[in-house]
């Protein structure tokens, strides 16, 4: 992972750095997350706001199972994104994108940015499909992800339920790996975003 840092601008001209998770960032962590709008948190697989799972995932980081990649702006870390894999089994060539962004940081290209680097990684570890998983409510996390070229795979009637406890319909997007990289090339191209 000597790539990381990175360093680049986005194209409003904010520069933002990209690193991998460590240890020490469950006190960024834990604010980057109780400073979403709760309708983001709402549809989070866990209650990110509780100190305790952001604990776990800092005393199980591992990223040989999970690659978690931040963007920092100013200090404080502005989006998260992971690659969720399997190393053996019928799904090891399958991986797993989830991706928040912080709301002043939506629409600047940074989320096609934090999923540019997710794709970087599942060619480089041999994945040959990616999926995401989302309600079905989530309007604006799914047409971000078709646009990366994501496809409904299934929908899963009443399948997860939310941090009120109201039930949802789970959909499950896919692609693969190789078109998701071609797709992602052009949308990089488009983005105005420059390295540093």
């Amino acid at each position: 992972m000597e790539e990381y840092p990175k360093t680049l601008k986005l194209k409003d001209g904010t520069v933002v750095h990209l690193r991998l998770m460590t240890a020490d960032d469950m006190p960024k962590l834990l604010e980057f997350f109780r400073g979403l709008p709760q309708e983001d948190r709402l549809f989070l697989k866990e209650d990110v706001t509780n100190q305790a799972v952001i604990e776990r995932w800092i005393k199980e980081l591992n990223y040989d199972r999970v690659l978690p990649v931040l963007a920092e702006a100013e200090g404080k870390i502005v989006g998260d994104a992971t690659l969720h894999l399997q190393k053996r089994g019928w799904s090891r060539h399958l991986g797993e994108i989830r991706l928040v962004v912080a709301t002043g940081f939506q629409r600047k290209g940074l989320g096609t940015i934090l999923a540019r680097e997710i794709f970087h990684h599942a060619v480089l570890r041999g994945l040959q499909k990616l999926q995401a998983l989302m309600m079905e409510s989530q309007i604006g996390a799914l047409k971000a992800f078709e646009k990366l070229g994501f496809c409904k795979a299934a929908i899963l009637k009443d399948h997860v339920i939310d941090l009120k406890g109201n039930r949802h319909n789970l959909v499950i997007m896919t692609n693969d790996v190789g078109e998701l990289w071609r797709k992602i090339g052009d949308l990089i191209l488009e983005s105005e975003f420059t390295m540093e």
